[in-house]
């Protein structure tokens, strides 16, 4: 037993007898020794010499007092005899080791901040409503167990970049706790769904509005997730020191020591690492993991010991190896990159660390995801610009972006922007230089001369949100072209569109088994745009039900009848999953568009709507 834990047990004990021992209070009166009386039988201790004193010596007592103090020897404490008596139970004898865990555990803070400063659990998130966050009362009343099942059925990235945006803001909104869940439940399923999305900036903003002794075993796993994927692996530390401090996963034994070091235990935590390293702490953990927390825990000591990272034998990239590695001023070796795919680059968009053009590839694809907004990529490529570190190729394209901005001619602005639109071999490429060209498109002059290229143009703008920008296009484009289309989905007000309009978008619709023009029709039937017979004749054409139900398309009516803004969201990001359009169908766009409708979110569903129709 550690000096630290029987101090402390010894303290315990001291002021809580009752609960350890029969007898009455027991004096420990050498320090010493930290076991009870009788334990070891240590030999007698020669008499102390007497300390000369100024003091008048006590007057005897009266034989006939009755208050004379009784003191009873300390059993092989003197030359005296023992005291008779049963033999007090010695401290191993009275505690089991699981019984001191629980009271040493016991004694350990709850919270981080005073109780009576702590907040609430019955509304979490970060946006109120008077902050563009969805109505907080709407979620009060509702069933937390359908609600964690509409969340963890959210299980990957949306489509539409429109739809992230609208979901991320459900997701973030302060709303009130279900019925059946607690606080720190209902921030961990929420932060789940934003980690699923690449959202890991609102996902840690969530977990970072429940205190950390308030946290449940869910939302620290969501936290501990959160904070690895924006690379800030001290964030959990305050969480690793209160409600996770038992926590034994690896990630956590890891973390644990990790934020040791930083609290000037460096040389206790790196030997504690090492020793992980060699024993192993499983959960698949490998040895690169173990070298990249020591290396990162090391950059916390003076002696700055050199830790060399093989990548040799690794065959995967995790969250954990690439957190760390980017913490640690590393980049993973490209083929591991390479077989990640896309799932890194949400945060590989936003890692200050890493060169410029490897943020720059990313942000293509966190921009068409709704991750980046426009303005975001704009200054990231401004960056690119006359780096001289930045690859020519890069730097090209930084100027071609300058050049769509600025060029004097309206001819050589529309020029730089269809050089960066590239062609359609990369379809969320494509859409993400749209985002990146969207105040760009809307500083053109409307001019017929563009009329054949109104459709990317507008597109473009829409990206960003500029519906009132691209309404001013409406006198040029051809009618039934993809520029109308757009606008007859995206501006705001009433209107009806007539059937021929749609057969003649419908006889050049260049999309595979026409889904532009199944998803024109879903856009304008649930907008309301197009009359019921219109509608019936040209989905009759087309092959398309929109008729028919399913147990989630009675969901979401149920939801948009109820007038609730945060299911009706979390229903349409449910239905809104996949990694391309050519996985979304008619059906699904139309409720999901009719509900937001319905609950008064018409910009989203006409955003929505025109998405569809210009990446379909």
């Amino acid at each position: 037993m550690s000096l630290r834990v029987a101090l402390l047990v010894g303290g315990i004990l001291a002021t809580s007898s009752a609960l350890l021992l029969s007898g009455g209070v027991i004096a420990q009166n050498s320090p010493e020794s930290l076991l009870p009386p009788g334990f070891d039988e240590p030999q007698p201790a020669p008499a102390p010499t007497p300390r000369q004193t100024n003091r008048p010596a006590p007057t005897a007592p009266n034989p006939g007092s009755t208050s004379v103090p009784v003191i009873q020897a300390i059993p092989g404490g003197s030359s005296a005899p023992a005291a008779t008596g049963p033999r007090l139970p010695s401290l191993a004898e009275t505690l089991d080791p699981k019984i001191i865990e629980e009271l040493i555990e016991a004694q350990r803070p709850k919270y981080d901040i005073p109780p009576a400063a702590t907040r609430s659990l019955a509304s979490v998130g970060i946006l109120a409503e008077s902050e563009g966050g969805l109505p907080e009362a709407d979620t009060a009343g509702l069933n937390g167990r359908y609600l964690r099942a509409v969340l963890e059925g959210t299980k990957r990235p949306l489509v539409s970049r429109w739809g992230s945006i609208m979901l991320r803001r459900a997701l973030a909104s302060r709303l009130a706790t279900p019925v059946g869940l607690n606080g720190a439940d209902w921030a961990a399923l929420r932060a789940r769904v934003l980690l699923r999305m690449g959202e890991v900036d609102a996902a840690r903003a969530l977990v970072q509005e429940v205190d950390s002794g308030a946290y449940s075993p869910a939302l620290e796993d969501a936290a501990l997730d959160a904070y690895l994927a924006t690379g800030d692996v001290l964030g959990i530390c305050p969480v690793t020191a209160i409600s996770a401090a038992r926590r034994q996963g690896a990630e956590w034994q890891v973390v644990r020591q990790i934020c040791r070091a930083f609290v000037g235990e460096g040389s206790g935590a790196m030997a504690e690492l090492e020793r992980l390293r060699r024993r192993g702490v499983g959960d698949g953990f490998q040895n690169v993991d173990l070298l990249l927390a020591q290396k990162f825990a090391g950059s916390a000591l003076e002696s700055r010991k050199a830790v060399r990272i093989e990548w040799d034998g690794v065959e995967e990239l995790t969250p954990w190896r690439y957190a760390l590695a980017l913490a640690t001023g590393l980049e993973p070796p490209p083929a591991l990159l390479q077989k990640a795919g896309n799932r890194y680059d949400p945060l590989a968009a936003r890692a200050p660390m890493l060169p410029l053009a490897s943020r720059a590839a990313a942000a293509d694809f966190a921009a068409a995801r709704g991750i980046l907004s426009g303005t975001a990529m704009i200054d990231l490529w401004s960056q690119m610009r006359g780096d001289a570190d930045v690859a020519a190729e890069w730097t090209g394209r930084a100027a071609r972006l300058r050049e769509a901005y600025v060029a004097a001619s309206p001819t050589d602005r529309l020029a730089a922007m269809r050089e960066l639109w590239g062609d359609e071999s990369d379809p969320v490429r494509g859409y993400s230089r749209r985002v990146l060209t969207a105040y760009a498109a809307a500083r053109l002059p409307v001019n017929e001369q563009f009329a054949d290229d109104s459709g990317d143009l507008i597109a473009s703008m829409l990206a960003a949100g500029l519906d009132a920008n691209a309404a001013r296009w409406s006198s040029v484009v051809p009618e039934g072209g993809q520029g109308w289309a757009l606008l007859s989905l995206a501006t705001p007000g009433e209107r009806t569109v007539a059937g021929g309009s749609l057969d003649d978008f419908h006889s050049d619709d260049p999309s595979e088994g026409s889904r532009k023009s199944r998803f024109l029709l879903a856009g304008l039937y649930g907008l309301g745009r197009v009359e019921r017979g219109v509608a019936s004749d040209f989905a009759g054409d087309l092959g398309v039900d929109l008729n028919r139900q399913t147990k989630w398309t009675r969901a979401i009516q149920s939801a948009a009848a109820s007038d609730n803004q945060p299911l009706v969201a979390y229903l349409a990001g449910l239905g809104m999953q996949g990694e391309s359009w050519d996985q979304m169908t008619a059906l699904h766009l139309y409720h999901i568009v009719s509900a937001l409708r319905r609950v008064g979110l018409e910009p989203e569903a006409r955003m929505i709507a025109a998405e569809a129709v210009a990446r379909g």
